[in-house]
């Protein structure tokens, strides 16, 4: 009877609220937010956006390494989830900080999209005979350190210079010729569909160039005792994309890194089940990498640590 009661109290709660979606307004956040809306949807469940600006998008002329604090895409977001002007937050999870404040929680993932960063080259930056395809002195565009610090392990002959903006502007400043190349994340072009067809385009491998930690996947967080709004998005969470993320995130949490640490992690999941994690780091000024599979997750994030020493 009380789960039957409990099943009534969440169907007339989807039939007499609208969820409240708390997003940035740049192009990609607003599709993640339209996504979430689509996905809600299907279960029955209206929904409508509520923007908020972030400290990430309010100061577009310094890199994230020269910012104080973490959380410079989420904050503002998490604020209004704990005064209760929003339901969820939708995030992309690789900009969402371990520590979360005390009273809110990831309710559930998404899929995964493209979890690869891509390298975009102008035609007349490109030598094929060279890593990466970049001409000796490359001027490439990131304000990633994490991506700093691998392409320059690489291709210590290139100029890394800062870049900020949403993607299709990073993207405008590459083909203006303000850089030879950027990098961009595989997911955002996906889910952009931009057209990229005048420019080279080279999606890196996720074991070799390490993303960031949950890169290509949406966090939708709630507050703790939300229990209405966590039993909805129960029904659109992936638990085996979580499974990987889990890894990941609990690598950077032990590291106690945010971004501006030089620091990428992978994590996926073969046809048998095995999962097989990859880390890139900068410690004590020196880029370091491990590799490890296991037949489950467990204790992955510990075991890598120590394998990064």
């Amino acid at each position: 009877m009380r789960n039957a009661e409990c099943g009534m109290g969440l169907f007339i709660y989807l039939c007499l609220m609208k969820i409240r979606i708390g997003t940035r307004g740049s192009a990609l956040a607003l599709w993640q937010a339209h996504h979430t809306q689509a996905e809600l949807q299907k279960i029955g469940v209206e929904s409508e956006l509520v923007i908020i600006k972030t400290q990430g998008d309010q100061i577009q002329h310094l890199g994230f390494d020269k910012m104080e604090g973490k959380g410079f895409f989420t904050k503002e977001i998490e604020d209004a989830l704990l005064q209760g002007d929003v339901h969820v937050a939708v995030h992309s999870m690789k900009d969402l900080s371990t520590q979360q404040p005390e009273d809110l929680v990831v309710a559930a993932v998404s899929y995964r999209e493209d979890p690869a960063d891509w390298l975009l080259v102008r035609p007349e930056s490109f030598d094929a005979g060279k890593p990466f395809r970049l001409r000796e002195g490359a001027v490439v565009g990131t304000s990633a350190a994490r991506r700093k610090a691998q392409i320059t392990e690489y291709r210590p002959d290139v100029h890394v210079h800062d870049l900020r903006g949403n993607v299709p502007t990073r993207v405008d400043k590459l083909r203006e010729g303000q850089y030879d190349a950027i990098f961009v994340a595989g997911a955002g072009i996906h889910r952009l569909q931009l057209e990229l067809t005048d420019l080279k385009v080279l999606p890196l491998l996720p074991r070799e160039f390490v993303p960031a930690p949950a890169q290509g996947v949406l966090a939708w967080q709630t507050h703790r005792n939300d229990h209405n709004t966590r039993n909805i998005f129960l029904k659109l969470h992936h638990p085996q994309v979580a499974a990987c993320t889990n890894v990941e995130r609990g690598l950077l949490r032990l590291l106690d890194g945010g971004c501006q640490l030089p620091f990428g992690a992978y994590c996926e999941r073969d046809a048998n089940g095995h999962y097989h994690a990859f880390a890139a780091c900068v410690l004590e000024g020196e880029m370091r990498r491990a590799s490890l599979s296991q037949s489950t997750n467990f204790g992955m994030a510990d075991r890598l640590l120590a394998l990064l020493g």
